[in-house]
């Protein structure tokens, strides 16, 4: 706080930011002037009074050494936990001085799948810090004596005031330290509560200004807001190195573990995982895993041949089509984004004269991925076709392919990997854009209503 002319200290300003996009307020109001959401607005007081109307005056500061970009570096070293799904999503294994934040649904297994790369680091010997501040120790003990951990050399403790925090983990200096969560922590010069805009923004500046001071590999856990976005300002994502989500629905055993983000690896990189009684256990095939019987054909089943990062993946899409009772049909995703799947039956409507009027949709992704690039338009309007028409698809035919408001389709990258992947589980046939690098067995198609054609006459009459 400044001091004002007669001596006494100012009153901190109090100001309202939006936990969404940081846009500061006057006063509080039930929407965002910035992005225009509602109940967003979280009053917080400012780390400083602002800056100074002075310039930076006539003082010089230090010289900045310039490179070019043919300047040649060598990479920066990695760690290995040993868990190879968590080593894949990181870009090859943890980096040291880095910043990674991980987030995830409450109870979803965030803290189990970090307690368990910790106790690897720790028996590879790399020196561990776990910090809960969600938990005691005694606690997180006996999570490690339920996952056969107990036996791992991971120091423990429980504690939210990050001025103890830090200057404890500047005396051990450890290789990785663990911070669970990140909304629990509070700083003793931010005067507002664990939790809030200022104290998340605040803890995650000092916790990433150690990490790369010291070397020190910091890992960080977020919560989550009812949308899925890590809660808190979004500028706590552009300061970490690496943002990590764990997906997965509460009624299957399959976790997601996805790169949104990362500085020294491909971003969009999955590892998969499966939950079991001694907790996370890694999915070495999941293409295998996410697709159901195929003996026989089924309408509305579809395999869709998809590419997660660098990783090609195989899942099956499912619809379900059957008469409304109501005045508006309902519109039912799982998995799949809703808005694209309007789009899919307006262009079946207009493109191809196929109307879904009167009719309930359901789309299912089976296993409980979440699927979000736009090669599977084709396999969603063949499930659609399938299940109106009651007629299956073959079950050792996979499809993938891009479609464009015209009706015509589009090729997709990377069509040789999917292939290769749909051959190495079984699959003789696919279904393709035109225009692809494709192979024998693939069925080339230039528009919406080949597919239509093929889907009602062909496999129908097969």
């Amino acid at each position: 706080m400044r001091a004002d002319q007669n001596g006494n200290m100012a009153k901190p300003v109090t100001q309202f930011a939006c936990t969404e996009c940081g846009t500061i307020h006057k006063k509080w109001t039930g929407r965002c002037d910035g992005c225009g959401a509602w109940n967003t607005i979280q009053e917080e007081v400012p780390l400083s009074a602002g800056p100074s109307k002075q310039s930076l005056g006539t003082a010089k500061g230090r010289r900045v050494a310039l490179t070019d970009l043919a300047t040649q570096e060598a990479p920066p070293p990695r760690t290995l936990s040993g868990i190879a799904e968590f080593d894949r999503v990181l870009g090859g294994g943890l980096v040291p001085a880095s910043a990674t934040l991980v987030g995830g649904d409450p109870g979803i297994g965030k803290s189990t799948l970090l307690l368990q790369a910790a106790a690897s680091f720790a028996r590879a010997g790399r020196s561990t810090v776990y910090i809960s501040g969600e938990e005691a120790t005694a606690q997180v003990r006996m999570r490690a004596q339920r996952l056969g951990l107990a036996d791992s050399a991971v120091r423990l403790a429980a504690e939210t005031n990050l001025r103890d925090i830090l200057t404890t983990l500047e005396a051990e200096r450890p290789d990785l330290c663990i911070v669970d969560s990140v909304q629990t922590m509070w700083v003793d010069t931010v005067d507002s509560a664990p939790g809030s805009v200022a104290q998340v923004r605040a803890c995650a500046h000092e916790l990433t200004r150690f990490a790369k001071r010291f070397g020190t590999a910091v890992i960080l856990v977020g919560h989550v807001t009812k949308e899925g976005q890590i809660a808190g300002p979004r500028v706590v994502e552009h300061m970490v190195d690496t943002v990590l989500y764990f997906e997965g629905e509460r009624g299957h055993q399959f976790r997601i573990l996805r790169a949104v983000k990362n500085r020294f690896g491909p971003a969009d990189e999955i590892g998969v995982f499966e939950m079991t009684g001694a907790g996370l256990s890694e999915v070495a095939n999941p293409s295998a895993l996410f697709l159901g019987d195929r003996e026989r054909p089924a309408p509305g089943s579809v395999v869709f041949a998809g590419i997660e990062g660098t990783r090609p993946l195989l899942v099956e899409i499912q619809a379900l089509v059957a008469p409304s009772q109501l005045a508006q049909p309902r519109r039912a995703v799982v998995g799949w984004d809703g808005a694209r799947l309007s789009m899919i039956l307006a262009v079946l409507e207009a493109r191809s004269g196929i109307t879904f009027a009167g009719l309930d949709v359901y789309l299912n992704v089976a296993g409980g991925i979440r699927v979000q690039e736009p090669a599977a338009d084709l396999a969603v309007a063949c499930a659609l076709l399938s299940a109106r028409e009651d007629q299956g698809i073959p079950p050792d035919t996979v499809v993938f392919g891009e479609l464009s408001l015209s009706g015509a389709l589009r090729p997709v990258s990377q069509a040789e990997n999917r292939l290769k992947e749909a051959a190495k589980l079984g699959f003789t046939a696919a279904m393709a854009p035109e225009g692809c690098k494709t192979g024998d067995g693939v069925i080339s198609l230039r528009t919406l209503p080949d597919v239509a054609t093929l889907v009602g006459e062909v496999f129908g009459a097969g």
